[in-house]
Formats: structure tokens, sequence, C-alpha cells
């Protein structure tokens, strides 16, 4: 068993690099399943519409999750409607529908959930205890979407899921991490996936208005960057029989 995952798209840009490059990855890949983290797909660079989904699902995304931006752009209700889109489970009064879906493969069924951390980050409910709440274990598989700030939150809760989670792979901070591996629990796990965006930006950002930001302290109205993208994105190879994984491998594209 196969599962691409992908880093947050960024802007029209990151959403149209995804789109058009997707149909090949599942291929050369040869992916069961792909999950795209589409949080930051709209023309702003922040949010997701309805129909910034849409394009993700139509080039071959089975689920997309989202993160802290899940409602700049959509209603709570659209994640109650569609039911592979999904935002973080542990945001308040989020019904179990928003932020957790099964996949059924036919041979067995694979639960995805999607959580935000806590640390440096909006007060949202305890992500640990979120996911006891929402664990499947009649899913031979599960895969987190951990979309968090701290790298040592998101690798305490690796570490606490393991042997339970298929995988858990960090969203979030645009960088991917170069620690991709499977623990001792047999749980797959990466820090930070990275993004799908402009190459030449701050995670994303025109680097003017991050330097602006960043030197004078002052608000700034920032805006995706333009020029030539990459993708970067994880694959998960999962034990057919106990939903393990046994190998994590980083894909980095320019």
């Amino acid at each position: 068993m196969n599962v691409l995952c992908v880093g947050d798209v960024v802007g029209l840009s990151g959403l149209d690099e995804v789109c058009s490059r997707l149909p090949a990855l599942r291929r050369e890949y040869k992916a069961d399943v792909c999950i795209v983290n589409g949080e930051n797909s709209d023309v702003c660079g922040r949010g997701i519409t309805r129909s910034g989904a849409a394009a993700l699902f139509d080039a071959g995304a089975d689920v997309v999750t989202t993160g802290n931006h899940c409602f700049f752009r959509t209603r709570p209700d659209t994640f109650e409607e569609t039911e592979m889109l999904l935002c973080p489970a542990n945001f308040p009064y989020t019904s179990a529908r928003m932020g957790s879906c099964v996949v059924d493969l036919g041979r067995a069924r694979m639960q995805v959930i999607n959580l935000s951390g806590v640390a440096f980050m909006e007060p949202l409910d305890n992500p640990f205890v979120r996911f006891d709440e929402l664990y499947d274990s009649s899913c031979r598989f599960c895969v987190v979407d951990l979309h968090a700030e701290s790298t040592a939150e998101k690798r305490a809760f690796a570490c606490y899921v393991d042997g339970r989670a298929s995988a858990v792979f960090g969203t979030h901070t645009h960088v991917p991490t170069a620690d991709g591996q499977v623990l001792p629990g047999g749980t797959g796990y990466i820090t930070d996936v990275g993004m799908c965006g402009p190459l030449q930006s701050v995670i994303g950002v025109v680097p003017a208005q991050a330097i602006e930001k960043q030197r004078c302290h002052t608000p700034v109205r920032f805006s995706v960057a333009e020029g030539a993208c990459g993708l970067n994105a994880v694959l998960f190879t999962l034990n057919d029989a106990d939903g393990r994984c046994t190998a994590v491998r980083q894909i980095l594209l320019p």
C-alpha cells in the first residue's frame, strides 16, 4: 500500500502545479491513496474554496486536508457536506465528520484524521485527546495530517500514536524536514512535508513583504509570490497485512 501525501498548496500557482503534476506522480509512485493539504490554495494564499478543493479532487486527490486557515474562505458547512474535505478535528464544536473520513479500498479501510497543533498556535482542543476519541481500530490503516508549528509537538504526538497510526505527516511550516523515518511501533513519520508553491519566496510570500514584516514589525498584507513553483511530498509504504509503515520516501520536485 502506497500513500502519497502532498504538502501545503500555496496560491493559485501552487494549485496549478499540483493539479498538473499529480496524475503523473500517482502513476510514477503507484500511489493507492493520495492526501493533499490544500489549506492555502486560494488566490490570496490563505484558505481554500469549494472550487479549489474540487480541482484537487479532479486531479487525483482522494482526501484534501487543511489547517489553521481552513475557515478563511470556506464556511464550516462545506466540510460537513464534502466527506473527503477535512478541517482540523480539534477545532471547538467540530464534528467527527469534518475532521476525519474513511477511504474504502475494497480490501481494507483507511482512516484519515486531520488535527492542528496548539503550541504557538490557536488554543484549540487537545490533539492527543481528540485522536483518542476519533481513532477507529477497525480500520487497518490510519494516516494523520498534524498541522502544527512546533516540531517537538509533532514528534511527541507521533510517538504517542506509534503503533496505532500507520503514518503521521506534519504540515504548516512549508519547509520540508529531513527526518522521514519509521518509528519503533511501525508508524511512518516526517515532521513537515513542505509546500507546493513559488520557489523564490518566503514560504510562499513575496520576499519584500516578508522582510518588511520581520524587519519593521509593522502590519503587512501578504500576497503570493510569482515565478516557478516546486512540489514537496512524501510517500509512505504500508504493510497490507497489519497497516504498519515499512518505508518513508521524501519527494522534492523543483
